[in-house]
């Protein structure tokens, strides 16, 4: 995937990822660029300065993906690659019950980790299906092939995120559409906060080094984008020894908290 020439619809782009997602693809030369966000205000600013679209967009509700894909298709006449990007963090609400979050976290969590990457592939596939070619970059989070200490609900719904985006690549790459999975761990963002701990015991990574990881799992149609290349070793050391990985963010989770870090970034 060559994002020149290309257009490029993105979720959550008034900051984060999403924002460096836009401002990248516009210097490599994306020939349209449809951007939305809860934040109208935000997201109209980041558009205006590359000269895309914008629109206020909720992710848990389709009817405004469709809106979103509706007006890419209406200016452009095609949508190349969707970035379904938004997300949230939803901390427990007791660190010491995993279960203590209502059921509303858990719900938000859903919507915007899951349903939306499903909305965004209802809007985008019947185009890219009858074209023979386009291209998902879902933002998920290494959450979802590790774990997240201290947000079950984060935790689970990007767990659930990435069985999505497996269904999504194997059932469409006979039709020409290729499926990219973003998975970072802590990136110097909004959605950080300043957090500490587990979120960034392996560094936090700037924006733009995302955007070269990104940059170069596209140009390899790679399914799972890695800026932080320990993540392959944890995924691996967890499929080899289950019980050991757990044991190991269990100690993980007690030293983060004896020390007073926070637990989610």
């Amino acid at each position: 995937m060559d994002v020149r020439g290309k257009v490029v619809v993105i979720t959550g782009a008034a900051s984060g990822i999403g924002k460096a997602l836009a401002e990248r693809f516009h210097r490599e030369g994306a020939e349209g660029l449809v951007l939305g966000d809860l934040n109208e205000a935000g997201v109209a600013e980041v558009a205006a300065s590359i000269s895309g679209l914008s629109m206020k967009v909720d992710v848990t509700q389709e009817a405004d993906i469709q809106r979103l894909a509706a007006a890419a298709e209406a200016r452009f006449g095609r949508i190349d690659l969707f970035c379904s990007n938004a997300g949230i963090v939803v901390r427990d609400a007791d660190l010491h019950n995993v279960a203590s979050t209502p059921d509303a976290g858990f719900t938000l969590s859903w919507g915007v980790h899951v349903m939306s990457h499903i909305y965004a592939a209802r809007a985008a596939l019947p185009g890219m299906i009858a074209r023979g070619s386009g291209y998902f970059l879902n933002t998920v989070s290494a959450a979802g092939l590790l774990s997240q200490i201290g947000s079950a609900a984060y935790s689970t719904t990007k767990h659930a995120a990435i069985g999505f985006g497996e269904s999504l690549a194997i059932t469409h790459r006979n039709d020409g559409i290729g499926v990219s999975l973003l998975c970072p761990q802590a990136v110097d963002t909004p959605m950080l906060n300043g957090a500490r701990g587990s979120a960034s015991v392996d560094g936090v990574l700037s924006t733009d080094a995302v955007m070269d990881a990104v940059m170069a799992g596209l140009a390899e149609e790679r399914f799972l984008i890695l800026p932080h290349e320990q993540v392959l070793t944890y995924m691996q050391r967890k499929a080899g020894d289950y019980d050991r990985w757990i044991r190991g963010m269990v100690k993980l989770r007690d030293h983060t908290l004896a020390a007073g870090g926070d637990l989610v970034g």
